[in-house]
């Protein structure tokens, strides 16, 4: 099954929903890392978040960074979303040691522990919106929720998953986002709560062959839902060899001059993905006579 995300509506019109089958591109996300097992679980269910985060704010050419600084043993990572839902992102440390709350489950807690968890809205405007909270509990889905419910005063409930298979590959991903809209009776506040509560654990009905559709139904349950939209999407990196050589010139002409000294071929690795680009002596002398 291609990674996707679909968008709807309660029936009464008073909450908006969000799910999304992930796997392959957590799995890409993995690959690329290196992660090891806790590593994978912390950064997929970040990604799963991200992507549909940055779906849910529909501005062209936007984006959503979510990043997350903690004394756990990952360090921290940092997630990228644009406005599709398409995603990128990198971890501090991709070699955690196996840490499990009991045996066959990690434990994303201690693997991430305590920090901070900060959201970037690149609106198209003057400058980005941040809002930053205190990392509720280091299971990610627990963070989103309190990020929303302190920084944007949306009441939230969102629910990630991410199944690491035997041999260490990523068997599912995937998640779920529901927000009541202002105007939400208690009615559809316990329907919403009793729904939640039915569904279980995300990763449980994606390993039964549940898709998006069937979780926000199974959630959403006597609420009804509508579905609005159905958008593919993928792990995405943006690199050029343009925007690196932007990043260069942004080292200053000092460092620049140090890297021409060495008259060798210079590698640059995107952290976001295994292309590596290689920038001869010649390169890096046609970039000081530029700047």
């Amino acid at each position: 099954m291609k990674d996707y995300l679909v968008r709807g509506m309660s029936m009464d019109g008073l909450v908006k929903v969000v799910a999304i089958h992930s796997t392959e591109l957590v799995r890409r996300a993995a690959e690329i890392q290196k992660t090891t097992p806790n590593a994978t679980a912390a950064f997929g269910r970040a990604l799963t978040a991200a992507s549909m985060m940055g779906n849910m704010q529909k501005v062209e050419n936007g984006s959503m960074t979510l990043q997350i600084r903690s004394d756990g043993p990952i360090g921290g990572l940092v997630c990228v979303a644009d406005s599709v839902g398409n995603v990128r992102g990198y971890v501090y440390e991709p070699n955690v040691p196996l840490v499990e709350k009991h045996p066959g489950k990690l434990d994303v807690g201690a693997t991430v522990g305590n920090g901070t968890l900060t959201i970037i809205r690149d609106l198209q405007m003057k400058e980005p919106y941040v809002g930053s909270i205190a990392l509720a509990s280091g299971e990610i889905g627990d963070d989103v929720t309190a990020y929303f419910a302190q920084s944007e005063q949306t009441p939230t409930a969102c629910a990630l998953g991410v199944l690491v298979d035997r041999d260490q590959s990523v068997k599912v991903a995937g998640g779920y986002l529901i927000q009541l809209l202002p105007g939400a009776t208690e009615e559809t506040i316990q329907a919403v709560e009793r729904g939640i509560q039915r569904s279980g654990a995300v990763t449980a009905m994606l390993v039964q062959g549940m898709t998006p559709e069937d979780i926000l139904g199974q959630v959403c349950g006597d609420l009804g839902v509508v579905f609005m939209e159905t958008t593919e999407v993928e792990y995405k990196c943006y690199c050029s060899r343009d925007r690196v050589t932007a990043a260069l010139i942004s080292l200053g002409r000092k460092e620049l001059e140090q890297i021409a000294q060495e008259n060798k071929p210079f590698p640059v690795e995107c952290q976001f993905c295994d292309e590596i680009y290689t920038f001869t002596p010649d390169d890096i002398e046609k970039i000081l006579k530029e700047l």
